[in-house]
């Protein structure tokens, strides 16, 4: 693969912001304007982008601030879609899997382990449906040509294999274990980052806090949600990626959101878990609850599939009955069943669902799980592009699909997309990764780049601290989060840029830490500004 391991001008700040906006609004046309910065909407600006044409991209709130740094993250192949009969789906998320996994972004991406344990409730016959699924999963691989090296074959585990892998199984009537591969990533955030500032890199001009407030087939009217200024942004072509939030900019577009939530538990709760866990949900032949160990202490468990009704919340609320339902599922396997005390966070997010029933016929009669996942690409009447559907392991082809709909119907000139073969900020090949000198979860989290940020320590050594006693992330981080990954204010840095936020205690205890390198970047910009009026 291309390394990826110098971009100019894919720094991200709050100075770029302001100057990019200020060209934007009121400026000439841009060729596409792009609503919406998480993983489908970051990836639009980015293939626009690399096809030569002049970009804009707004967000309401910030990157990645929607469904996608809520999902599973898991950059999933396509299994269970095999199982619906939609192979289509199946190879697409296998293909682009694979294009995440060994060319587009190798650091952020790596084959994830699961075992799935044969418990007294798994029949003998679910066991050999479960294993025969894995078996044609890696058929889906070989034909995505997704290496060997890269995902390993699933197999059969003894009961000392499985306990091995997952300590905090129990044990009676234990018959063993299914191993099976799939990708994972480690932070969908930092994806939709690392796409922004790609996309950047080839002068997309990412703008958040900019609300949409109307689209036109002109452009749009906006909003700079730090100033309540108002103004317009001139494109000749509009794609409205705004996800769940995508019907109330576009007449005829409806969504059905689905709620997927997980919980947070502290790692010590399950003791070492060298392999994530496939639960069986009882009385489901093809639905699972996901233990994700998650390297910093802590354990992710998902994910619910479940409608909702109703406005669409900024930040959608976690329902005790979610709570409960994950809890019970992670009980029927453990030795030791977690407790509701136990969980030290939650949170959800919502799938942009299409909703394709008659409208006459939408009162919500079936399940949110057995709606299609194949994503949807509808041009209105007056020309605006919207993208639904889909899920974030897909997000490159929605983008590409989009960015097509959008040159065609405008005539805009443009080639094809570029985005299959072109690898994000920070990727590299395997032993370009290998020989960066810094912690191995810094180059997980930042690939190429992890040396930078492990420089700044160097420089200045309370940066290399950790900002919170029992977690990794070091003020370094924050500091180069607020540099070159365009975070403005404490929550981007702990919701998004790191995920310190999604334990409300370790939130509160980070947040001193947070307010001292906001302020000195701050007093550090003041000091800049007034040497260069004098």
């Amino acid at each position: 693969m291309t390394d990826a391991t110098d971009l100019p001008g894919s720094s991200l700040s709050a100075a770029r912001r302001s100057r990019e906006l200020a060209e934007t609004v009121g400026g000439p046309a841009v060729d596409v304007l792009v609503v919406g910065l998480g993983a489908t909407g970051a990836g639009a600006a980015l293939d626009a982008a690399a096809r030569g044409l002049t970009v804009a991209a707004v967000d309401t709130h910030d990157l990645a601030f929607g469904t996608s740094r809520f999902s599973s993250k898991l950059i999933h192949g396509g299994l269970r879609y095999l199982a619906s009969a939609q192979l289509d789906v199946a190879h697409e998320s296998a293909v682009e899997r694979g294009v995440l996994m060994e060319r587009t972004a190798p650091h952020l991406v790596r084959a994830q382990p699961f075992v799935l344990p044969l418990t007294p409730l798994v029949s003998r016959a679910q066991s050999a449906l479960a294993r025969a699924g894995f078996r044609a999963g890696d058929t889906l691989r070989l034909a995505a040509r997704t290496a060997r090296a890269t995902l390993p074959a699933p197999r059969r585990l003894s009961m000392v294999e499985t306990r091995h892998l997952a300590p905090a199984l129990r044990t009676q009537g234990l018959r063993g274990g299914l191993l099976s591969w799939d990708g994972r990533l480690t932070d969908d955030a930092r994806l939709v980052t690392a796409i922004a500032r790609t996309a950047a890199a080839h002068d997309a001009r990412i703008l958040t806090r900019v609300r949409a407030l109307e689209l036109t087939a002109s452009g749009a009217r906006v909003r700079d949600e730090l100033t309540g200024e108002e103004g317009e942004i001139r494109a000749r072509a509009v794609i409205n990626a705004s996800g769940v939030w995508a019907g109330g900019l576009v007449d005829g577009i409806r969504i059905r959101p689905s709620r997927g939530t997980h919980l947070v538990l502290r790692s010590e709760h399950l003791g070492p878990l060298p392999a994530g866990l496939h639960v069986p949900v009882p009385g489901e032949t093809n639905r699972f609850v996901l233990v994700l160990p998650q390297g910093d202490g802590r354990i992710y468990v998902g994910l619910t599939d479940e409608p909702v009704e109703g406005d669409i919340p900024d930040v959608p609320e976690v329902p005790e009955s979610d709570v409960g339902f994950l809890l019970d599922v992670l009980g029927s396997v453990l030795d030791v069943p977690v407790r509701r005390d136990d969980v030290v966070g939650a949170f959800a997010g919502l799938r942009p669902l299409l909703d394709t029933t008659p409208a006459a016929h939408s009162g919500g009669a079936s399940r949110t799980s057995d709606i299609s996942r194949r994503h949807a690409v509808l041009t209105s009447p007056e020309g605006v592009t919207t993208v639904v559907g889909g899920k974030l392991t897909t997000y490159r082809r929605m983008a590409e699909d989009a960015v097509d709909a959008a040159v065609a119907t405008h005539r805009l000139p443009a080639g094809p997309s570029r985005t299959a073969a072109l690898p994000l900020v920070g990727a590299a090949s395997p032993e370009t990764l290998g020989a960066v000198r810094a912690p191995c979860r810094l180059v997980q989290r930042y690939g190429t780049e992890a040396a930078a940020v492990q420089a700044l320590a160097a420089h200045i050594p309370k940066l290399g601290e950790p900002v919170l006693p029992g977690h990794p992330v070091t003020a370094a981080e924050l500091l180069w989060a607020v540099r070159h990954e365009g975070a403005l204010d404490e929550s981007d840095l702990l919701d998004r840029r790191t995920r310190i936020g999604l334990v409300p205690a370790d939130r509160a205890a980070a947040l001193d830490a947070v307010r001292e390198v906001l302020g000195e970047v701050s007093a550090r910009v003041g000091r800049v500004r007034r040497s260069t009026r004098d």
